[in-house]
Parts: C-alpha cells; structure tokens; sequence
C-alpha cells in the first residue's frame, strides 16, 4: 500500500528548542541512548542515572526518561542548544518521523503547528523516512517493571550485556 509521504516530505530543524523547552514531556531511553550519553558526558551508569533520568510510571509499566529543569527544558539542554546533540536519544534523533505523526496526513499537518521546521527546508525522501522508523523500532525505549527504583536497575540488564 502507497504511503501518504511515498512521495517524501519537507524538513529541516530549526533548532527552535520547541521541542525540547517549556512544556513538560518525556524523552525515553533505550539501551543505545543509555550507552551513547555515558560515552558523551563521560559517566559511569549510576552517574547518568543519579544526574540525568527519572523514572515514568505508564501504567502497565515504567520507562526510564531523561530529566527536566524546573522550568521544563531537558536537562541536556544549555548555552543555546543541545549539549550532546550528535549522541542525543533516538527519540530525538528521529523526530517528527515517528509512526504516530505521520500516521496520516492530518496527523503530520497537527504536528506542524508546534514544529516550525515540518514542511520546510530539504524534502525526506521515503527511504529516508522509512529508515527513521527502523531506527526508532530498532532502539526502542527500555520497559521496565512499574515500582522499580532507581537503585535497583541493574546496568548489565539495561544494557543488554
């Protein structure tokens, strides 16, 4: 079946920071992540956990997500922009070419009003679109047990050695 965006679609970040200050949100960690930004700020793993995440109660389950400052920014960003951003998460990376925005084109369109870069700048070809999707299905955000603590994650498991 055609695609929507078979014909692909227009963006460029803006590097607005709509995404990634003033509202509250989550940004999800797989186990790529969790290495990544132990490798980029050069933490141990209790380190990046007692400095830089939290755990999200979903209902069925919990998910480990990065922080927020007090004013809702991510806590990765500082001076302008995004402190790790060639190792930032996958959710991020891969934004706004996730299954929900571009499950239709209203969808996408909605989107739009809070992304100033969604319709604008280089066209994503579909292969490159669809590449976006296999990396999110690929690293996808750690489930873990709803009432676990922090202190009980275990790195070995987390991060799948």
């Amino acid at each position: 079946m055609k695609q929507w965006y078979a014909d692909g679609l227009s963006f460029e970040c803006e590097r607005c920071s709509a995404c990634c200050r003033h509202e509250p949100g989550y940004v999800f960690l797989s186990s790529r992540d969790i290495r990544d930004l132990m490798e980029a700020l050069a933490l141990d793993f209790r380190s990046l956990l007692r400095n830089y995440c939290r755990i999200v109660d979903l209902g069925s389950h919990a998910a480990l997500s990065l922080r927020e400052t007090k004013n809702f920014d991510c806590i990765l960003w500082g001076q302008g922009a995004c402190t790790v951003y060639a190792h930032r998460p996958v959710q991020c990376r891969t934004y706004p070419f996730w299954t929900q925005v571009l499950a239709t084109e209203a969808a996408w369109k909605t989107e739009s009003a809070s992304c100033p870069g969604i319709g604008k700048g280089r066209k994503r070809s579909l292969s490159e679109i669809e590449s976006r999707l296999a990396e999110r299905r690929e690293s996808p955000a750690l489930k873990l047990e709803r009432g676990v603590r922090m202190e009980d994650l275990d790195e070995d498991s987390l991060l799948g050695r």
